[in-house]
Parts: structure tokens; sequence; C-alpha cells
């Protein structure tokens, strides 16, 4: 993921990936930063692999002053439609999220606690849940990948966030 990590008086923008990419489907948010890495970012950005999500991802969350995740959900849409939400609580999230995002969640309203309100998107990819285990992504899933990655990228180079 990106080296360049900006110094603590800066302002940073953090695009996390969420997913086990053992599950296949499941790790698409970990192929959209992945993805979104092999381009150029604004100096401010730092793309994380999140993995399944937990306390590791503490320090990132903190330093960051935008978050964008990008996780998949089984909420019984086609598979690879895309859905972006501006989530501020754990109960704004969409309940049909796979599991791993529990523990996330449980940070984000602990930012809360601590006077300290994350800007965060969410990007969710509808996902029909893996039967097998295997790292690839199916191809409706493989071919929203770049689009995914491109409505983000257009919205870190012009200055905001996201699109």
């Amino acid at each position: 993921m990106s080296e360049r990590k900006p110094s603590a008086s800066e302002s940073r923008r953090l695009v996390l990936g969420i997913g086990n990419v053992l599950m296949g489907d499941e790790g698409v948010g970990v192929h959209v930063v992945r993805y979104l890495d092999t381009f150029p970012l604004p100096a401010d950005v730092v793309c994380v692999d999140g993995g399944t999500g937990s306390f590791h991802l503490l320090g990132d969350l903190q330093a960051a002053n935008r978050v964008i995740l990008i996780d998949a959900a089984n909420d019984g849409r086609p598979p690879g439609s895309i859905c972006r939400l501006r989530p501020r609580f754990s109960r704004d999230y969409p309940k049909t999220l796979t599991a791993h995002d529990i523990g996330l969640k449980d940070l984000l309203d602990a930012f809360h606690l601590m006077d300290r309100v994350p800007d965060v998107t969410l990007y969710t990819v509808s996902i029909v849940p893996p039967e097998d285990v295997g790292t690839d992504l199916t191809g409706p899933i493989a071919a929203v990948v770049p689009e995914v990655a491109q409505r983000i990228l257009h919205g870190l180079r012009n200055g905001h966030g996201e699109s």
C-alpha cells in the first residue's frame, strides 16, 4: 500500500479496503485499494488493506481526517451493484454487511465517545455470499473494481474525498 505517510501535522485521507481476500468476492474492498494504489495519489492520501477489520486499524483511523471505506455487502442487489453511503454511527451501516465489519463499526462509534467524529464515506459492492474458499473475484465483481476506484480517485484528485 502507499509508502509515503503524511506527518502528524498534515491533513490525511484514509482509503480503507475491508474484506477477506481468501473468500473471493468478500474481499472486494481490499482489491479496490490495491487497484487504487497503483495510481499516483495526492500526498495526503493513504491506502490501507484493512483485511477483516479490528482494533489494529485504530491508529490509521485516528490519524485520518476523512475515511473512505470499501466493503462487500450481501444486500440482495445484483452482484456488482455499487452503493455510496455517508454513515455516522454503526446503526447507519447496512445491516447486511458481512460479519467482519462489527469491530470496525465499534471503532467508529468509539470516536463519537471521544468527541472525534470521523467523516466517513462507505462504498459497498453487492455480492452473493461465497460458498467456497478462493482468492479470485467473480466476473461481475472484478468488472466493478476499476469503476469504484475511479469514483474514489476522481474525488481525491478534486480535493474532496470522493465522488
